[in-house]
């Protein structure tokens, strides 16, 4: 097969991808007040302590490094951008063993103090989202945090590393763009235009970076491409209720049982149906924390006869029944 032949299936593998990508990142959304641009003086250092579990970070002028604590640090060059995976703590500076004290530490969307912990006032504030020493300064930082919730987004983010970068290779990027001209603006409805702004660039950037040759895609992006195997995937997600077989699955593949029931297991480390029952279980769990539905609809929703067959179901993965996970959820 010539690269001509093979062109069109990674193309539609890719946007089967981005379309799993996108109900997986349903329940991640930008948190407006930890988005910001910092303006800095050489030397510089800028910690995040705010249990964040995601955080997306691009260098706007110069370049930096992201430290995360306890790990290699990561350089970020010129409109790289980055995402830091994770609620542990991490320095974004200048250079990665300088030592500067960070210039402030974010803890939490309204407070930021020194690196003594005495809490920071007005006096770094330089503009609406902006904080610094200068709008003159040579080093700008572009920073926005996610709040992730949801058994379907842990699946995506479990199999990320601890920092990815997509680098600046010349492209065109007009959603980077939009938020840097965007940023300044202090007109009505201007957050909610930032937040989803930096929605889509999240999206971007990991769809970007799947495609790179050192990223390790996980297994259910991998096997979205496969030949054997993608075409019944992509149905699986797209209609979880419909009860599904591992022969209904292979008929949808075009191949006997026994080739796409070994297949499968090659690709995602396990059969078709446990994948099917933790697809269609993190489905419940996430419809349970963000819905009102009853478990009986949301049973009959993600292919459950019952409230019963999936309370058993969901008791025997999760440990706990659904009633009290939509409890623990409305209470975290």
């Amino acid at each position: 097969m010539n690269s001509s032949d093979a062109r069109p299936d990674a193309q539609s593998s890719n946007m089967t991808g981005v379309d799993v990508l996108t109900g997986m990142l349903s329940e991640v959304r930008s948190s407006g007040a930890l988005f910001g641009r910092t303006i800095m003086d050489t030397p510089w250092a800028v910690r995040f302590a705010d249990g964040a579990q995601l955080t997306l970070v691009t260098m706007v002028r110069s370049g930096g490094w992201i430290v995360p604590d306890g790990d290699r640090p990561v350089r970020l060059s010129t409109r790289d951008i980055a995402i830091v995976v994770g609620p542990a703590p991490f320095t974004i500076a200048d250079e990665p063993g300088a030592g500067s004290p960070p210039r402030y530490v974010m803890h939490a969307p309204t407070l930021c103090t020194t690196a003594d912990g005495e809490e920071i006032g007005d006096q770094l504030l330089l503009g609406t989202r902006t904080c610094g020493d200068s709008l003159d300064s040579p080093n700008v930082l572009l920073t926005g945090t996610y709040q992730v919730r949801g058994r379907m987004s842990d699946r995506l983010l479990n199999a990320l590393p601890r920092v990815l970068v997509v680098p600046d290779e010349g492209k065109p990027y007009p959603i980077m763009d939009l938020l840097i001209a965007e940023i300044d603006r202090d007109a009505p409805g201007q957050q909610a235009i930032l937040d989803r702004l930096l929605d889509l660039a999240l999206l971007s950037t990991l769809r970007e970076w799947f495609t790179r040759p050192e990223a390790s895609p996980p297994p259910w992006y991998r096997a979205l491409g496969d030949s054997t195997v993608g075409g019944a995937l992509r149905a699986l997600h797209d209609e979880p209720a419909k009860p599904w077989t591992v022969a209904s699955l292979a008929r949808e593949a075009g191949v006997s049982r026994a080739t796409f029931a070994r297949r499968f297991g090659e690709l995602l480390g396990e059969p078709p149906m446990a994948y099917l029952t933790g697809w269609r279980l993190g489905l419940a769990a996430d419809l349970l924390h963000r819905t009102d539905a009853t478990v009986e609809a949301i049973a009959r929703q993600v292919g459950y006869s019952s409230a019963y067959a999936l309370s058993a179901a969901f008791k025997r993965h999760f440990g706990t029944r659904p009633t009290e996970h939509r409890a623990l959820s409305v209470v975290a």
